[in-house]
């Protein structure tokens, strides 16, 4: 019997980078993974894996949210030595052609979303599809991931929560989503009033109130877990970002991801 295992290996403005694959073996032995961004070296990737008995082989593919830095730092680095292809949008991967980090690396690699659709990403095992989500870059987007019949939704960097996002959630066994920082920590932060707008305007982050609404809209009786992501170094707290949407997720599992150091390998 296969069962699906989530994992972070970062979650926040130092570097993103998460895994998410099907085991068989009662859970032994990884059949099917994606990488989702590539925000960490490939040395401490492969370190990571090693811990949970994992390696590069137990990952197919890796997709891409958006092309800030914290989101694809080792891109390049992940094509050159790791080799696996990289599926973004056409957007994205005209933006990834040009990037001093990804120019000279992605190209072999790159492998272009059909938007609006189901992509085969591991075949007959992994699909995905991609929404867009309001955030500064060229372009960001979450995404929906079927591993066999198992529905994950992961959405960082959304600077407010649209409809369509919503219903991916609503239709999902695990949620990844944003809880990036507390309103009076960010306004009372060292932050420049520039700086906190772009955060708070609708195209920066999603604060701690705003995930815990999001849950209350899309939570639902087949919801499992949910894991809160990319949380402010300096704006917010686990504890914060726990609490505030503890009772939105009353029944379901709530975990704060840790930002600079891996979180344990998830069963889901």
């Amino acid at each position: 019997m296969s069962s699906v295992k989530f994992k972070s290996f970062s979650s926040g403005s130092c570097g993103n980078c998460y895994f998410v694959g099907i085991f068989g073996d009662e859970g032994h032995r990884c059949e099917a993974g994606v990488i989702i961004d590539a925000g960490v070296s490939p040395r401490r990737l492969k370190k990571e894996l090693q811990n949970e008995g994992l390696c590069f082989d137990d990952f197919g593919a890796v997709l891409i949210t958006h092309d800030h830095m914290d989101h694809i730092r080792s891109l390049g680095s992940v094509c050159k030595h790791v080799g696996k292809p990289v599926w973004a949008t056409a957007e994205l991967h005209r933006a990834l052609g040009y990037h001093t980090m990804t120019r000279d690396w992605i190209g072999r690699h790159r492998v272009v979303l059909s938007e609006g659709k189901w992509n085969e990403i591991v075949p007959g095992r992994i699909r995905a599809r991609s929404f867009i989500v309001p955030h500064d870059a060229t372009q960001t987007v979450g995404y929906a991931i079927l591993l066999d019949d198992f529905k994950f939704v992961i959405m960082t960097d959304i600077g407010r929560m649209t409809e369509e996002a919503l219903n991916w959630a609503r239709q999902a066994d695990t949620v990844v989503i944003e809880s990036n920082y507390d309103p009076e920590m960010l306004r009372l932060g060292p932050y420049p009033p520039e700086l906190q707008k772009r955060i708070r305007d609708g195209h920066g982050h999603l604060s701690n109130p705003e995930c815990a609404e999001a849950i209350r809209a899309f939570r639902h009786d087949g919801l499992r877990h949910i894991f809160l992501c990319h949380l402010s170094e300096h704006n917010n707290t686990p504890e914060l970002a726990y609490s505030e949407s503890l009772d939105a997720a009353a029944g379901i599992a709530l975990t704060p991801l840790p930002r600079m150091t891996a979180s344990p390998l998830f069963n889901l």
